[in-house]
């Protein structure tokens, strides 16, 4: 059978890997996709955004099933106009799609439903927004509240910082309609794990366990990010801890979005804050995989991931079960010079490795021209490996980073660090 996966980034890349490796799949069409997906093995892109353009080829073309993986598409109604159309595809509708399209949507959500979230308030008025900061003090979370691709979260430590990024977003405009509200809430204290789970509107079946850098530099420093590297599984998320997040988040989101009539189906990603204490708090929803935890995830999901789809489109998650790799897998992401305020573009790729069964760099901004390779964007690759321990998996990475070059490249060297922090 044929599948389609929408979007053109890292996640992009490693679900139609994953997807054209089952033994049911002839091809999967990557829309856009990148300069990796041009060159995998069973997959072919196709230079297509416009959704009325996409329903079309998933008909002419009999696709059995569409995988959305970035936020916007969704936004959009894409999931909407492929069931119009009578399409498979998965992932949540526009409306169910608010939980990450809409900061203040996803905590009026939590707290009608009593799920465990930081305090805030949302605003419009500059002048208001200042004078909370104000009585509240830093250090602070300032959220844009509509979709600002992984840079519409500012962390102030000070009210400087605070300010500043209320200034930039509510008056000068700085995140275009995505910032013209902001939602501003406490800066929860802990340690952050992604927990990721596939829902088909009642039922849930949990992923493993994650973890990302958002940070541009080493030892947690810089800007915030989309993300520069993660690893699984994430030794924070104890199985206590597990079967404490599915009782008091996932389930009660799954549930509470069915009570208010946005049945949720496809991947939902809760970005957990884990206090000293043990207890866990939403920071935000994503309504996909994220990325980079994709990579290192679905290189350890030994399950055919096109009958978990499949599944999960026909309400029967509670009858299947993903089997995982024993080993981490760990992923380094390499972003171009500029990252992420103005990241250059243009620069050419050289000394990527071959294709090998413990390691896969999966590229997220990459374009060929000529048969050459060149860097499209600020997260560039994710060079994503396998090992018995997170040292081993580290280690592994690194070596395949060290023969990659081009201009401007940086990366984190401590990906992995809080795992290895960890007493054994």
């Amino acid at each position: 059978m044929k599948l389609l996966v929408i979007g053109s980034g890292g996640r992009e890349h490693a679900l139609a890997w994953k997807l054209a490796r089952a033994p049911r799949v002839s091809q999967v069409f990557v829309a856009p996709g990148n300069g990796g997906t041009m060159a995998e093995d069973g997959v072919k892109n196709l230079p297509v955004t416009e959704i009325g353009t996409l329903v079309e080829f998933a008909r002419r073309e009999d696709i059995a099933l569409t995988v959305v993986g970035p936020e916007a598409p969704l936004s959009e109604g894409v999931v909407d106009a492929f069931r119009k159309a009578g399409l498979r595809i998965f992932g949540p509708d526009r409306a169910a799609a608010q939980l990450e399209s809409s900061k203040d949507f996803a905590k009026q959500f939590m707290v009608r439903h009593g799920i465990p979230t930081a305090r805030y308030q949302t605003f419009t008025d500059a002048t208001a927004a200042h004078a909370y900061l104000d009585a509240e003090g830093a250090p602070i979370v300032i959220k844009a509240d509509g979709l600002a691709a992984g840079k519409g979260v500012v962390v102030a430590q000070t009210l400087a910082e605070a300010h500043a990024a209320v200034e930039a977003m509510l008056a000068d405009n700085a995140m275009g309609q995505a910032g013209a509200r902001v939602v501003i809430e406490e800066c929860l204290q802990g340690e952050e794990a992604s927990f990721i789970v596939m829902a088909d509107g009642s039922h849930v079946l949990p992923l493993a366990s994650s973890q990302d850098h958002k940070r541009l530099l080493d030892d947690d420093a810089g800007p915030n990010t989309g993300g520069m590297g993660a690893y699984s599984p994430a030794p924070v998320v104890t199985p206590e801890l597990h079967a404490r997040i599915m009782r008091e988040i996932i389930q009660p989101t799954v549930a509470g979005m069915a009570k208010d009539g946005l049945p949720y189906t496809g991947f939902l990603y809760a970005g957990v804050m884990v206090d000293g204490a043990g207890n866990p708090k939403v920071l935000e929803f994503n309504c996909r995989l994220g990325d980079p935890e994709a990579q290192p995830l679905l290189m350890r999901l030994k399950s055919d991931l096109t009958e978990l789809v499949e599944a999960a489109l026909d309400a029967r998650l509670d009858q299947v079960e993903a089997q995982w790799d024993r080993r981490v897998a760990l992923a380094v992401v390499l972003a171009a010079g500029g990252y992420p305020e103005s990241p250059r573009k243009g620069d050419e790729i050289t000394g990527l490795p071959a294709p090998q069964e413990d390691a896969h760099v999966f590229h997220a901004a990459t374009r060929r021209e000529d048969g050459r390779l060149y860097t499209a964007g600020g997260r560039v690759l994710a060079v994503t490996a396998l090992g018995d321990s997170v040292r081993m998996a580290q280690k592994r990475a690194y070596e395949l980073v060290q023969g990659i070059h081009f201009a401007g490249m940086q990366y984190r060297h401590d990906i992995g660090w809080r795992a290895l922090k960890r007493p054994s």
